[in-house]
């Protein structure tokens, strides 16, 4: 038997009673907006979780409101949160849940895919179809299959911690993003062949490809300066062009610390061997004067001489000038 209510905000809620996966308080984040996400689609996911789990359903409205839930959700000591949507979602839901930092208070996080990339999802090992992946995270409820994972942390100029789940940047990738997101605002899809024309636009029209403004250090080591590009890693791989991974550091895992991929060069030949070991993996002719890579790190800063753009698990976050990164391991439950 189904109740329909109103959240205090005035979002459509709908609650279950408690059914057959022991009980357990659930919370459904659905982004309307998310790439893949459909009106049926949706419609199957909410009624196939309904009818196992004691649950809530919200659809966001707006930037921050995914944050406000998975942050009510742990204040109202729910077992779960799942999202329907993409990466963007899932970083602000989590944000939300370790507002007060890690710890057997958070909820449990499922995630659905329903995004253009879905990186998170994927490096989970989950089905890439959202009801096949609804399938297999009922499974993993009714067989208590769990992971608990790291996650990357950041203070960005001295503001207030943020989490990541996948992946951060600074330089000519979150370019992309924030070109991607004003298309985006326009009406147009964020398709893998949009993303390749706006990635050779950025790189021959729009970016910097002269005056690197970027210096990684880290503590015991010399900095590594004339950054231009900073990919961070939490997992593997980096980013999707459609179904192909694109990999700088193919060892990153949620189970070690942060990777780092640094580019010092962006002309077209050291760009083009960049390019070559991010999608193939291939590190011939790669050289510590154009790229540098760490692995498995507990902590690094990347400081910016001007204004740079950064992204988190695909959401562009402005200009920073200080991004202090930090691993820290057993950060979240996942159900897989």
């Amino acid at each position: 038997e189904s109740v329909i209510t109103r959240t205090p905000d005035m979002h459509l809620s709908l609650r279950w009673a408690p059914s057959r996966v022991r009980d357990m308080r659930g919370l459904l984040v659905i982004n309307p907006r998310a790439t893949t996400t459909s009106t049926r689609v949706t419609d199957v996911l909410v009624h196939a979780f309904a009818d196992e789990l004691d649950l809530s359903v919200t659809m966001t409205t707006h930037r921050g409101h995914a944050y406000k839930l998975g942050e009510q959700a742990r204040l109202d000591g729910l077992d779960l949160v799942i999202t329907l949507g993409g990466d963007g979602v899932i970083h602000e839901v989590v944000n939300g849940m370790l507002s007060d930092g890690p710890g057997d208070h958070v909820p449990m996080l499922a995630t659905v895919p329903g995004g253009s990339g879905n990186v998170f999802a994927r490096a989970l090992g989950l089905p890439l179809d959202p009801v096949e992946a609804t399938g297999e995270l009922l499974d993993g409820l009714r067989e208590r299959r769990t992971r608990t994972i790291g996650l990357g942390r950041v203070t960005i100029d001295g503001g207030e911690p943020q989490w990541f789940v996948a992946n951060a940047g600074l330089g000519i990738d979150a370019e992309i993003i924030e070109a991607m997101d004003e298309q985006r605002k326009a009406g147009r899809a964020a398709t893998p062949l949009r993303y390749l024309n706006t990635a050779v636009r950025q790189y021959f029209r729009r970016t910097d490809r002269k005056h690197p403004a970027l210096t990684v250090t880290r503590s015991g080591s010399s900095a590594v300066d004339h950054v231009f590009v900073a990919i961070v890693q939490n997992t593997a791989p980096w980013t999707f062009f459609g179904s192909w991974p694109i990999d700088p550091c193919p060892q990153a895992d949620f189970d070690a610390g942060l990777d780092l991929f640094a580019i010092r060069r962006l002309g077209i030949a050291p760009t083009l061997r960049a390019t070559r070991r991010m999608v193939w993996s291939v590190s011939a002719g790669s050289t510590k004067r154009s790229i540098a890579v760490w692995h498995d790190q507990a902590a690094f800063t990347v400081q910016a001489d001007r204004p740079t753009p950064m992204q988190m698990d695909g959401e562009a976050l402005g200009r920073v000038r200080k991004a202090e990164f930090c691993a820290v391991p057993h950060a979240l439950t996942t159900v897989i």
